[in-house]
């Protein structure tokens, strides 16, 4: 079993910065991609950034150029700084991880989501 526990999140003025943190723990013989989605009220879950494990990002379009994916593989943990806040980043993050596990299976793991609300 493996475990995803966010941190990070919280309430902050537009403009402003948050670094979310994401570890995973358990049964991983390695972790290959992780990624940060986010939900908002009525909207459907989206990728805001992914890491492969040779650190390649990708981010989406509304992030790009404010929020930056990292890794620290000996940790198994996954920041997302984000910048320059917009109240429509205001979401529910998801961080997400594609695990290798000690049986030999590749599974996709969630967080339970850590909620960003940012004001105007």
């Amino acid at each position: 079993q493996v475990q995803l526990v966010e941190s990070g999140g919280g309430l902050v003025q537009a403009g402003g910065s948050l670094r979310l943190s994401c570890a995973a723990s358990g049964s991983i013989f390695g972790i290959n991609a992780m990624g940060w989605y986010r939900q908002a009220p009525g909207k459907q879950r989206e990728l805001v950034a992914g890491i492969t494990s040779g650190s390649n990002t990708n981010y989406a379009d509304s992030v790009k150029g404010r929020s930056t994916i990292s890794r620290d593989n000996a940790k198994n943990t996954v920041y997302l700084q984000m910048n320059s806040l917009k109240p429509e980043d205001t979401a529910v993050y998801f961080c997400n991880a594609v695990v290798s596990v000690e049986s030999g299976y590749v599974m996709n793991y969630w967080g339970q989501g850590t909620q960003v609300t940012v004001s105007s």
